[in-house]
């Protein structure tokens, strides 16, 4: 075998391997990759092409699934599982990739069939895909018995969740919000201004060809187009940037931590507002960073020491333990950044969407249980954030007001988000992809006793 690994592979069964992966094992689809790629040794154009191709099969499941089944002598249910991996990675390449020649998608697609089952299963992959390379001028549209059920074959949204997002939404822009969790979206970073301003960290993506602009609503944020792997950037290797959408960084400013503070960033991991908080604290202060994980923990570690943030202390802890006596009402401000399911995040985690509801329905008592947890460590006077990265009311504003309704030295505190990003005159906000350019998120900002900060 000569070669490179990722040569002698092929980007197409690396995309099969990560999807095989993702399927068998349940993991997110971005550790299906890293694995995959790592153990390639892929380059950067390879792994871009493979990360291209799975993410996009992901995306475009439903759809994809609707085109085979109409190009098909059998139901998708009655599809071998490895068989149908490689006729949606095909069918994508062929519906959505127009670099890539349809000869090729479909030559490939057989040569996977005949490595990975049989002769019998390439000869019916081959069969498909030709079909569907006659149709690419005329696909068919796809349609549901309902409206839900249409828009979650068009967008890959399971119907289930398209009522509710459009439950959460009032009704109004439901398909704009499934176009936005199907578009590619650009990285979105904070300046570490420890370290540099926004001038400096602009001039040093550009000297590695990253083209960045400041946000349009947080100046001190840059969105980065075609940046490729995070890893891969010098400016963040350096500490003068590191990764945070803007929702996130909205949120970490709402808390309004202000040097000298004491802040506890309850659900720590992988690290962001504690960071951000450092950064408006100037580094003067305390910042403790507590998460039930010790393995992520020592990753914040790693990247305060990379931001050369010397506040930051880790905790490991479950945040849904009340303070002891002793370590009571001690923070200014307090993060409650929660484990959410995640539908905000659904255009940078596609996998997120494929969910099933019967294993969120205690999602709700959780979060509660942290909030309520958490609270315990908040001054009088002090702010309490509490944040998901979804959009769904029952994980947001029902759990922020029946906190509020149990807590009766909590109020809801109101507040703006910078730029215009949102308003939130009753103390709460949810911001949406295809409104604010952000990740989907809801911020709650509470404060203690009758004192505001």
């Amino acid at each position: 075998m000569t070669g490179t690994p990722t040569e002698a592979c092929g980007e197409r069964e690396l995309a099969l391997r990560a999807l095989r992966a993702y399927r068998r094992r349940g993991t997110f689809a971005s550790d299906a990759l890293d694995g995959v790629l790592r153990a390639a040794r892929a380059d950067a154009r390879s792994s871009a092409l493979v990360t291209a191709i799975t993410r996009g099969v992901l995306r475009n499941m439903a759809l994809c699934d609707f085109y085979i089944e109409r190009m098909s002598s059998r139901p998708i249910g009655k599809i071998e599982p490895q068989v149908l991996d490689i006729l949606r990675l095909s069918a994508y390449q062929m519906a959505f990739m127009g670099k890539i020649p349809v000869s090729a998608a479909v030559n490939e697609g057989v040569a996977l069939a005949r490595r990975h089952a049989n002769s019998s299963a390439a000869g019916f992959v081959n069969a498909v895909l030709r079909a569907l390379a006659r149709s690419l001028g005329a696909l068919p549209e796809p349609s549901g018995a309902t409206k839900f059920e249409t828009l979650a074959i068009k967008y890959s949204h399971p119907p289930w969740l398209v009522g509710e997002l459009d439950a959460a939404l009032g009704g109004e822009g439901i398909r704009e919000l499934l176009e936005a969790n199907n578009a590619q979206p650009p990285l979105t970073v904070r300046v570490n201004t420890l370290r540099t301003d926004v001038r400096g960290a602009i001039g040093a993506l550009g000297r590695q060809g990253i083209e960045a602009r400041p946000h349009s609503a947080l100046g001190e944020s840059l969105v980065l187009e075609s940046a490729g792997n995070p890893a891969g950037i010098c400016a963040m290797r350096e500490g003068y940037i590191f990764v945070q959408d803007a929702a996130s960084a909205a949120a970490a400013i709402a808390g309004r931590p202000k040097p000298g503070d004491t802040v506890l960033d309850g659900c720590a991991a992988p690290g962001g507002k504690s960071f951000a908080a450092s950064i408006l604290m100037m580094n003067k202060g305390a910042v403790i960073s507590r998460d039930i994980s010790a393995e992520k923990l020592a990753a914040v570690a790693d990247g305060a020491r990379r931001l050369g943030i010397t506040v930051i202390n880790t905790r490991r802890a479950d945040a849904r333990v009340p303070a002891d006596v002793g370590e009571g009402a001690l923070a200014d401000v307090v993060y409650a950044d929660v484990p959410c399911s995640g539908f905000g995040a659904i255009r940078r985690k596609p996998e997120i969407r494929y969910k099933q509801p019967q294993d969120l329905r205690r999602l709700p008592e959780m979060q509660l249980g942290i909030l309520s947890g958490l609270s315990t460590y908040v001054k009088p006077g002090g702010a309490l954030m509490y944040s998901t990265c979804t959009v769904l009311r029952r994980e947001n504003e029902d759990v922020a007001e029946e906190f509020l309704r149990r807590h009766g030295d909590f109020r809801a505190d109101p507040f703006s988000l910078p730029g215009g990003l949102g308003e939130a005159p009753d103390g709460m906000v949810t911001l949406w992809p295809h409104i604010h350019g952000t990740d989907g998120f809801f911020i709650c900002r509470m404060v203690r006793g009758r004192a505001s900060r």
